[in-house]
């Protein structure tokens, strides 16, 4: 396969774009509504769908037949992003009623067996397959992406470079996935420990400096034979050549449609957040990666249940904390923006935990998150 990489292009894109555009990825598992077993009716969706020419051209495919993703497009700002999404979220519901299915948003599907998922038919989903074999066929999960768009290569691979300690911050908040193949996994997000840990090129990237080093890294990639598309660059932040953007890729889906605008809404001002920093030219606390998996590592096992590390006082702080330290540090840019997400007291790992704490079921979990799911992203929530 020859190269499909145009780097001088990727900074054209990055050269036209606009701060502050935000886009908006969501991932969901195609489910039986009888048994919740993860169900291979994408295609059937996707046919379905194209007489729907809004939600038709939002719908993608995400390497297995039994997910689904929508995508708001480029929103102007985050209420423009959040309010495409919203009617995206209701139209994909509508027909997943209509053809008798349901939709998962856990960041894995608790029991269900990856050995029985198809991989779809595409270019770019064969060339996964046949580079990663039995990595990608157990990369069974589910996430949200944002993109929040940065005027300038070099700007947007320095905001990557600020954000990279904040990446476990968001994915503490974020877990939504204690469960899979049918066993509790002891973490929090076993979403990032599959798909993360075991993709290359993929969790938090070293810090780049400049788009000139960046650029330099994925020319040794493509020089190397080891990536012929960009998006086979996994890092859980990148700068993306084709939208102008900053994407944060974190974070575990989340279950119901206030949680996930309330995520994306924390996303878009940490990224705001960092370009004005890196503007102001504030000063960043720079570490290493092998410390920063420290922080990974606690927020895989314990979510917001756990403690993190401080790098800058070199203490442990409750993983409690993480989201009111996030909120103070991106005040600025959420006071001028009229940004104010609101979080539930426990994240979805937690509430899940608590259940099955409480004598439930890991299927009654399951079952109660997917009435929630359905009901959230449906349209009921506005």
């Amino acid at each position: 396969m020859e190269n499909q990489i145009d780097l001088d292009a990727a900074e054209r894109v990055f050269a036209e774009s606009t701060d502050g555009t935000i886009g908006l990825e969501e991932e969901f598992g195609i489910t039986s509504l009888d048994t919740l077993d993860l169900a291979p009716r994408f295609e059937e969706l996707r046919a379905a769908a194209s007489s729907d020419s809004v939600l038709s051209d939002a719908i993608a495919g995400e390497l297995i037949n039994s997910e689904i993703e929508i995508r708001s497009g480029r929103g102007a700002d985050l209420a423009d992003a959040l309010k495409r999404q919203q009617d995206l979220r209701s139209r994909l519901f509508a027909l997943a009623r209509v053809q008798g299915v349901g939709l998962s948003a856990t960041g894995a599907h608790p029991w269900a067996d990856y050995r029985h998922q198809q991989i779809i038919d595409t270019d770019h989903y064969r060339r996964v397959e046949d580079g990663l074999r039995w990595v990608a066929s157990r990369n069974n999960t589910f996430s949200l992406h944002v993109h929040v768009g940065v005027k300038g290569a070099d700007r947007a691979v320095r905001v990557c470079d600020r954000l990279r300690a904040v990446l476990p911050s968001l994915l503490a908040i974020s877990a939504s996935s204690p469960f899979v193949d049918g066993v509790d996994s002891g973490l929090h997000s076993v979403r990032t420990q599959l798909f993360t840990r075991s993709f290359p090129r993929c969790g938090i990237p070293d810090a780049f400096g400049s788009w000139e080093a960046y650029r330099e890294y994925v020319d040794q990639l493509i020089n190397w034979g080891s990536i012929v598309e960009y998006t086979q660059v996994w890092w859980s932040i990148r700068p993306h050549f084709s939208f102008g953007t900053v994407e944060v890729r974190i974070c575990d889906a989340q279950p119901t449609a206030e949680q996930s605008d309330a995520l994306a809404s924390l996303i878009a001002a940490c990224v705001l957040q960092a370009t004005r920093d890196e503007d102001e030219q504030r000063p960043n606390l720079e570490v290493s990666g092998r410390l920063l998996e420290e922080n990974l590592w606690r927020a895989i096992r314990y979510g917001l249940d756990g403690k993190l590390i401080d790098f800058d006082l070199s203490t442990e702080f409750s993983s409690a904390a993480v989201l009111d330290r996030l909120l103070e540090w991106t005040r600025p840019v959420r006071d001028e923006l009229g940004i104010d997400p609101k979080f539930p007291a426990e994240n979805s790992s937690q509430r899940q935990r608590r259940l099955i704490g409480e004598g439930r079921t890991m299927r009654e979990v399951f079952s109660q998150t997917c009435s929630e799911t359905a009901s959230s992203y449906s349209g009921e929530y506005d």
